[in-house]
């Protein structure tokens, strides 16, 4: 199991409860009307969620550098001020029928702050990615984490090695997630049977479960990387047959767009043989 001296990783069990921005297919996603739901309803353990910072500085929770996918505006979030993002619709483009209803249009969901969602849930814990590599941004992410008391809740990390680095060198006493190259060292490593690289600035692979055809996580994995002191936490996995199969394997967390289905089948009475 991973090393319980980090605050974060202090009493968690498998499998964990992740919803993937919020259960991005059930709500807006990265919105606080997806994140209220999944903690509602889906009695969530973990959120799962993406910052950006707006032209004035503001840390805001979204995955896309543009606006287009998410939200009735266009362009960069980056050259929006937190006032101009927080006018456009967050939830326009939401659909679950394929496009024939939007039932979030024009119902006031936003792009909200990175403060507004700590404030919301206090005491959950997030795994949270910084998107952008823009200098100082580790910086912004520190100074909202200390002043809303927050650090020890916060698994963080970025898809870039070189955010993660200053991540850690600004805040080593955080729990890490692995970066996109240290991670495929790790992995493959780990999956050749050779020993992987020691990198004890990471503790958490949050990671995919498929490399093309080939699944990447299995009971034997999972041993390996918790006698490495490593906790794994598998996306984005809606399929409720794998799903299953994750929970009998005792995966550390499972992220999920359908925290609906995970949460009917981590509530389901076991069978006996």
């Amino acid at each position: 199991m991973a090393s319980p001296t980090l605050p974060f990783l202090q009493g968690l069990r498998p499998t964990l409860h992740i919803a993937h921005r919020g259960g991005a297919a059930l709500a807006p996603e990265n919105t606080l009307t997806a994140f209220r739901q999944a903690v509602v309803q889906y009695r969530t353990d973990m959120l799962e969620l993406d910052l950006h910072l707006t032209r004035d500085g503001e840390l805001v929770v979204a995955h896309d550098a543009t606006l287009e996918r998410c939200t009735d505006g266009a362009g960069a979030l980056a050259d929006l001020t937190l006032a101009e993002l927080q006018r456009l619709d967050a939830g326009f483009h939401f659909t679950a029928d394929e496009g024939r209803t939007f039932p979030f249009r024009g119902q006031g969901v936003r792009v909200p702050t990175f403060r507004e969602l700590l404030r919301a849930f206090p005491g959950l814990r997030l795994n949270v990615e910084l998107k952008p590599d823009v200098p100082g941004i580790e910086d912004v992410f520190a100074q909202v984490l200390q002043e809303e008391g927050a650090l020890e809740r916060i698994c963080m990390g970025s898809e870039q090695d070189a955010i993660a680095e200053r991540l850690v060198a600004r805040l080593p006493s955080a729990c890490h997630f692995y970066p996109r190259d240290a991670l495929a060292a790790f992995v493959i490593g780990l999956r050749s049977g050779s020993p992987p690289p020691e990198d004890p600035r990471y503790t958490v692979l949050d990671m995919p479960l498929y490399f093309g055809d080939i699944r990447l996580v299995d009971a034997d994995f999972l041993r390996e990387c918790a006698a490495r002191g490593k906790w794994v936490n598998v996306w984005t996995v809606d399929d409720p047959g794998e799903m299953r199969q994750l929970l009998a394997e005792g995966v550390g967390g499972i992220m999920t767009d359908r925290p609906d289905v995970l949460r009917q089948i981590m509530d389901a009475p076991s069978k006996p043989g």
